[in-house]
């Protein structure tokens, strides 16, 4: 067994520090750098890339809605010419710098409600990603694992990998509980640790109630932004080494699976 870990990072903009970006590096195989507009600026950017380049992690777009204040977690609705657009943009910003740096984008991850909403739309997501691959026909797009973000991607025939979260509860739709309700977030490392292993032993991920939903579980996402973020972190990864699974980029996958 084999899993790619994660992590949003690249948030902090101008003199306001976010995350523990420097100390993820440590355990995460991809970093998802946000590319100026929920959060980020273009020294963050760099200095993320450059940073993730010398520790041999895997670089990732992360594009969001236009939205600093609210840190991209406020649904905006847009038309799919303007979804094209705004992840085209982002994704170009992403590798100019990569590139300045001697690194190179290889995956893109949607961000906050940008992602969220995508997960409920195939019509949105496919829209969000015909903008990435027309700008790289080769890019490893990561979704949400058993949403319609994955029958986008299915249908597309474009590369992917699918991801679950180690601090997010699930609804048995395979949507992530929104944040504003109880036990949406976990912020107990064990707990997160323990989760991980069940599920990619399963193949699935396990909702709050219980329901096991079969899944592609090719990386985790480990968030930078809370209290608690580098002791999940460090507790998952050490988890699943227990576990006997190994650390490694995804490579990215084609074609379709159950979701039964």
């Amino acid at each position: 067994m084999h899993v790619d870990l994660n992590a949003d990072m690249g948030e902090s903009f101008g003199t306001w520090p976010m995350g523990s970006d420097a100390a993820l590096l440590e355990v995460i195989t991809s970093a998802n750098v946000a590319c100026g507009f929920h959060a980020g600026d273009p020294d963050v950017m760099a200095q993320t890339m450059g940073l993730a380049v010398t520790k041999g992690v895997g670089i990732g777009a992360h594009p969001g809605f236009p939205d600093l204040q609210g840190f991209g977690r406020r649904r905006m609705h847009l038309s799919h010419d303007n979804l094209q657009n705004l992840v085209r943009y982002q994704l170009g910003a992403a590798q100019a710098m990569a590139r300045s740096v001697g690194g190179e984008v290889r995956h893109l991850k949607l961000h906050g409600a940008l992602a969220n909403m995508a997960s409920e739309d195939v019509a949105m997501a496919t829209a969000c990603y015909e903008g990435a691959l027309s700008v790289d026909p080769n890019i490893i797009i990561m979704v949400l694992a058993a949403t319609q973000q994955q029958d986008a991607v299915e249908a597309l025939g474009c590369r992917w990998a699918g991801e679950i979260f180690a601090d997010r509860a699930y609804n048995d739709d395979a949507t992530l509980v929104d944040r504003s309700l109880p036990g949406a977030v976990i912020h107990d490392a064990d707990v997160a640790g323990q989760r991980m292993v069940d599920m990619v032993k399963a193949g699935a991920i396990i909702t709050e109630s219980g329901k096991h939903i079969s899944a592609a579980v090719d990386t985790i996402c480990l968030h930078g932004d809370g209290a608690t973020a580098v002791q999940i972190a460090r507790t998952v990864r050490s988890a699943l080494a227990d576990a006997g699974v190994t650390l490694q980029r995804f490579a990215g996958r084609q074609g379709a699976i159950s979701k039964a």
